[in-house]
């Protein structure tokens, strides 16, 4: 493995490159929005099979004329599955047997309904608050973590490396346009364990570093801290992936958003853990002296 890499010299462009993805992300966030799923706006989402495959376009004209409002139709593993989700929400009896004959005359085929499910308005909102919340304390959680296991500095690094990973991750969303539901934010917290993971292996070695070589300067100490540790972050990485890959083509529609917001995840937390974490400490001007007052704190 090549462990002499110079990434202090490539920090600069970096930045740039990281702060106007954010912004780009942040942008599209506030005025795009992101696709919100049945679980956070509501409506009601039905998993069918017909005895022949065809076109979800016609799928989507048969509902589209029985005014359900926003409609979305789309082929679900094997042939003839598909995934109907209808801003309509089954509140009476008799709106899943209407649109069964509907689909049955319009389609001129047998269908078969395998999975009904509703959410109402009301648990929606109750979801997407809950969301919200659960990763906020995620994110404060790693902060208070960080900031008893190391300084202040370090605290702020990952905090920043989080937000980045988190907003740019929903950012690649928005513009693809890819549905949000609650296996999306189960993912989102997943990578703030793994960004947070790849952060603290990094500024394990870089306070070590800074004790044992005291007259070099926080920016050689990171590009060495940094190539000390790349044969763990790179197998680490390509490993995670593997099995994010596998999961993401073999696992069927249902995985194939998690999945994809975990290969995400794993590719953007490695690289800001290196290009986003590290290069705030050099900004700090972090140096053995900044830790001096904490020697008494455990070392790894």
């Amino acid at each position: 493995m090549i462990k002499n890499i110079n990434f202090v010299s490539k920090f600069r462009k970096a930045n740039i490159i990281s702060i106007i993805i954010f912004i780009l992300s942040v942008i599209l966030i506030t005025f795009k929005g992101l696709n919100y799923g049945i679980d956070f706006k509501g409506g009601t989402l039905i998993e069918l099979r017909t005895e022949k495959s065809m076109q979800a376009s016609l799928i989507r004209e048969s509902l589209n004329s029985m005014n359900l409002g926003d409609v979305n139709v789309k082929r679900f593993g094997k042939d003839g599955d598909y995934l109907i989700k209808v801003e309509q929400k089954n509140t009476n009896n008799n709106l899943i047997p209407e649109i069964k004959k509907t689909l049955t005359d319009n389609l001129n085929t047998e269908v078969d309904f395998r999975r009904v499910e509703n959410v109402g308005p009301k648990v929606s909102s109750e979801l997407l608050e809950s969301s919200i919340i659960a990763i906020s304390l995620a994110l404060a959680a790693m902060l208070f973590y960080i900031w008893v296991r190391f300084e202040w500095q370090f605290s702020v690094g990952s905090i920043i490396a989080l937000f980045h990973d988190v907003v740019v991750t929903l950012g690649i969303f928005s513009v693809l346009s890819l549905e949000i539901n609650l296996s999306i934010i189960a993912a989102v917290l997943t990578i703030v364990g793994y960004s947070m993971n790849d952060t603290v292996v990094i500024y394990d070695r870089i306070r070590e570093n800074l004790f044992k070589y005291t007259k070099i300067s926080i920016g050689d100490v990171s590009n060495l801290s940094i190539n000390e540790t790349l044969s763990r972050t790179i197998i680490t990485s390509v490993t995670t992936l593997l099995a994010l890959f596998s999961i993401y083509i073999l696992g069927g529609e249902i995985l194939r958003g998690f999945s994809f917001a975990m290969i995400l995840g794993v590719i953007i937390g490695t690289y800001s853990s290196i290009f986003v974490a590290s290069p705030i400490l050099k900004f700090f001007k972090v140096s053995h002296k900044t830790l001096e007052k904490d020697e008494d704190k455990i070392q790894p």
